[in-house]
């Protein structure tokens, strides 16, 4: 029996389309089985099911003043420690911590907007109502969204 290397153009046509329609449906069958298993993957005891839901926005919880100050003060002996092993001057705890603990009794709310704030904001919403104007859309009321903003802006901190 001798062994026929060359093949004329209607022969491999032939192969290839006995190839095609026996391969193609054998390899689609056999996908199609396999797919019940790649649905479950992922699943199981330890997979994530769904983003976390982060926690409804309200007030943030009171902060004890007194644990607040031991924090501060723990946070910069720690620190004080770690220049002294460096061979720095430690810095003094207790006045640094002070200084902080002052710096985070600045008003809230209502009273830490300042004129400079204020106008800041309400130069920004005068350059939006002219690019409205330019579009031909309504402009803004000026002063009604100077407090809008202002009050996001104070909510949001």
């Amino acid at each position: 029996m001798e062994l026929v290397l060359a093949l004329t153009a209607t022969q491999k046509g032939a192969i290839l389309l006995a190839i095609s329609g026996i391969a193609a449906p054998i390899a689609g069958y056999l996908f199609h089985r396999s797919a019940a298993a790649w649905r479950s993957f992922g699943q199981g005891p330890f997979a994530i099911d769904s983003e976390v839901v982060p926690s409804p926005r309200g007030a943030p919880a009171p902060i004890d003043p007194a644990m607040q100050a031991a924090e501060v003060r723990q946070m910069l002996a720690a620190k004080a420690e770690r220049q002294r092993q460096r061979g720095e001057q430690p810095l003094d705890v207790e006045a640094e911590a002070e200084r902080l603990l002052a710096s985070g009794e600045r008003p809230r709310g209502q009273d830490a907007i300042d004129a400079e704030l204020r106008a800041e904001v309400r130069q920004l919403i005068v350059a939006r109502n002219e690019r409205l104007m330019r579009e031909g859309r309504q402009p803004l009321d000026v002063e009604a969204e100077t407090e809008r903003q202002l009050a996001d802006l104070i909510g949001s901190s």
